[in-house]
């Protein structure tokens, strides 16, 4: 469906001329659900941009069904565009928002009808068509948004942080439904958070970004299971990430020896132990630590733990039952099928 090949896109000239998109390559499948990841300038909303043809990229093609897009304009590629402000007329009513793509297009007023009454009731807005926007909640405005989207039936529906000015509760609500809706319908969809949870309910394949390059692709499982360096690791908010020198069954950090999973490559590594890989015990068994900051997250809690010596700290992940009082030594362990070998060095970056 779609292909991006070499793109490359780049701003200002001279030596303070950067790339905000670094010869990337990326393919995706019909019907399929990708999101790209990233922190802010890392390039993901240009790639958006290239695609709809917003952007003209300085180098690379971009494909649409194998066709190339330079020289066709914007209202041309069949694309769905949704923006994290949704951008809906305020003069015109929830009817006449969603129609607009479709009046564009010399749609008759039985079929913009038909269109609009079907669309609404997808999106859970049935009959919401006379409605003003400005009366509409902010999760209305996002489904008015979507519906205006899909009603010209994109080949393509790209999403640019379409939950982001939502309240969590109604963004993690929404993007379970938006998932069903775009499976239900065999929708393509190309979008692009920060929002690591975000992501990963919702996308089939996860891109995650870098500096204008691509730094890991994979499922949500693949990803957030093998992180492929240090900086992946702890962009999806993994702070256990740590040099180290692998041997054999072990690894030797500052933190002392990890038990790390068989087969693990050795030499000079990087390893993330997951919080719940930590284990607590009685002080005189393990790494001594002091319980510092907990963190109640529904049903576990988040803890941080000091270790002697100024070491960095590490975190834990307990259950309610277990989690101890602040300012509580503990003993520290490490279970190795919670430890994941990075490959290279430490990349964290800034």
């Amino acid at each position: 469906m779609l292909t991006l090949s070499d793109v490359t896109v780049r701003f200002g000239s001279g030596p303070g001329a950067r790339s905000a998109l670094d010869a990337v390559d990326l393919e995706i499948a019909e019907h399929e659900i990708v999101c790209v990841l990233g922190p802010s300038g890392s390039g993901k909303s240009t790639l958006l941009r290239v695609v709809a043809g917003l952007q003209r990229p300085d180098g690379g093609r971009a494909l649409l069904d194998g066709a190339d897009q330079a020289a066709v304009p914007v209202h041309r590629r069949g694309v769905g565009l949704m923006f994290q402000d949704h951008q809906l007329f305020p003069q015109r009513d929830v009817a006449g928002n969603v129609a607009f793509g479709l009046r564009m297009r010399g749609a008759s007023r039985g079929e913009q009808s038909a269109r609009v009454a079907e669309l609404l009731d997808l999106v859970g807005l049935p009959g919401a068509g006379p409605r003003a926007v400005a009366a509409l909640s902010g999760g209305e405005q996002q489904r008015v948004a979507l519906a205006r989207a899909l009603a010209p039936r994109p080949r393509l529906l790209m999403l640019d942080e379409p939950l982001g000015q939502l309240d969590r509760g109604l963004r993690e609500r929404l993007v379970v439904e938006l998932r069903g809706l775009f499976g239900r319908l065999g929708t393509t969809v190309l979008a692009v958070t920060h929002d690591q949870g975000e992501a990963f309910a919702l996308a089939d394949r996860v891109v995650v970004m870098r500096d204008g390059r691509i730094a890991q692709t994979g499922t949500p499982l693949e990803v957030w299971q093998r992180p492929a360096s240090a900086f992946v690791a702890r962009f999806l908010g993994f702070d256990n990430v740590v040099p180290a020198t692998v041997k054999g069954a072990w690894a030797a950090t500052v933190w002392g020896p990890v038990p790390v999973p068989d087969g693990s490559p050795e030499g000079e590594r990087t390893l993330l132990v997951r919080p719940a890989g930590v284990r607590l015990g009685d002080p005189a068994g393990g790494l001594r630590c002091t319980v510092g900051a907990r963190a109640f997250r529904g049903g576990r809690v988040a803890v941080t733990l000091r270790p002697d010596g100024g070491r960095p700290p590490i975190e834990a992940e307990c259950g309610l039952r277990e989690v101890p009082d602040e300012g509580a030594a503990v003993g520290v362990s490490f279970a190795a099928e919670d430890v994941v070998v990075l490959a290279g060095g430490d990349d964290t970056g800034d």
